[in-house]
């Protein structure tokens, strides 16, 4: 989960793995895509640490209404841009910016979309089972009333690794044949009762279900193949690419990118491609993830699964990537029918 996105935009902010970022890209300069802008915690920063402008991007019409009141107050080296980051470089080129010098994505929920119940994003507090990051399209309600048995367990499966899927899947179907399940705390009984109560430490029983619904409800992992896509054709040369992730359904598709771009899918090497594979596009700047300390963690308990890969573009043409090379899980189709 994104906790640096959740700060209010007028109380102390915190942002996740902030000080590993800046020490890592230094010197900051020229301009830069936050593609996840939420509260604005890394545009600030990227500014503060030497940055001429940022082109934020947020999905998210809370964000856009937050960053009204403060925006002002940076005198144009910072603007807010409505959309996904997976058009990051059209959003970029609309704004005057070809070619940008870096890109950041903070991908997943914020702290702000979880923290407010009417959002219906988190099992821990009573609201509408919504989930939408723009407000537009099928919410999480929708999609339990909708999906067949097998269809909900490919999704709790595949997007939330739930070793229970079939058995939680026909409990909500079961469930949904007495009533409506529209609320958050609703479907979190049901899951309750599925699974064996937690041993202290543990998350919740409902933490993989909400995950994965709210991966399908806004295409998260769909949108952040795109996106890793659109930094690599918006970079300039020597322009670097962070991410920071926070599960290993996200943490593998950037980790796969970033391998895969930088000659590393197969033998050769990045000064010598095999035949027929396009020039690297990336040079790997973390060999492994950053992760953050154990001051941080104790700060803020929601960084303890993040991770910050970095990567900066080499002087080649951007190539598309398949996402099953990725590890982009592909739903299954099923006939409709069988509820």
């Amino acid at each position: 989960m994104n906790a640096q996105r959740g700060t209010p935009a007028d109380g102390p902010h915190v942002p996740v793995l902030l000080d590993a970022l800046i020490a890592a890209i230094a010197p900051v300069g020229g301009v830069w895509v936050d593609g996840t802008f939420g509260a604005g915690g890394y545009a600030r920063a990227l500014v503060a640490a030497g940055a001429e402008r940022v082109i934020g991007i947020d999905r998210d019409p809370l964000a856009l209404d937050l960053a009204r009141g403060w925006l002002a107050d940076w005198q144009g080296r910072i603007e807010l841009h409505p959309g996904r980051f997976g058009e990051l470089d059209r959003i970029a080129a609309a704004a005057g910016c070809e070619r940008v010098d870096g890109v950041v994505l903070d991908i997943g929920v914020s702290s702000m979309q979880l923290d407010r119940p009417e959002r219906g994003f988190s099992f821990l507090r009573e609201g509408p089972l919504d989930m939408r990051m723009s407000g537009e399209g099928p919410s999480a309600a929708d999609v339990i009333a909708q999906a067949s048995a097998a269809e909900l367990a490919d999704i709790l499966h595949h997007y939330g690794e739930e070793r229970a899927a079939r058995r939680i899947a026909r409990a909500i179907v079961a469930a949904r044949a007495e009533a409506p399940i529209a609320t958050t705390r609703a479907l979190a009984e049901i899951v309750e009762r599925c699974l064996p109560r937690p041993r202290p430490g543990q998350p919740h029983p409902a933490t993989r279900v909400f995950q994965a619904l709210r991966i399908a409800v806004n295409d998260e992992l769909g949108e952040l193949v795109r996106g890793l896509m659109a930094a690599e054709r918006a970079l300039a040369p020597g322009g670097l690419l962070a991410v920071v992730s926070f599960h290993s359904l996200e943490d593998r598709i950037v980790k796969r990118f970033i391998a895969l771009r930088a000659g590393e899918g197969g033998s050769g090497s990045r000064h010598r491609p095999p035949a027929g594979e396009p020039a690297p596009g990336f040079e790997k700047l973390t060999r492994k993830a950053l992760t953050p300390g154990a001051e941080e963690i104790a700060r803020n308990p929601r960084a303890r699964s993040a991770r910050l890969r970095i990567a900066r573009r080499l002087d080649s043409p951007a190539v598309a990537v398949d996402p099953a090379a990725l590890g982009l899980p592909e739903l299954p189709r099923h006939e409709r029918g069988a509820r």
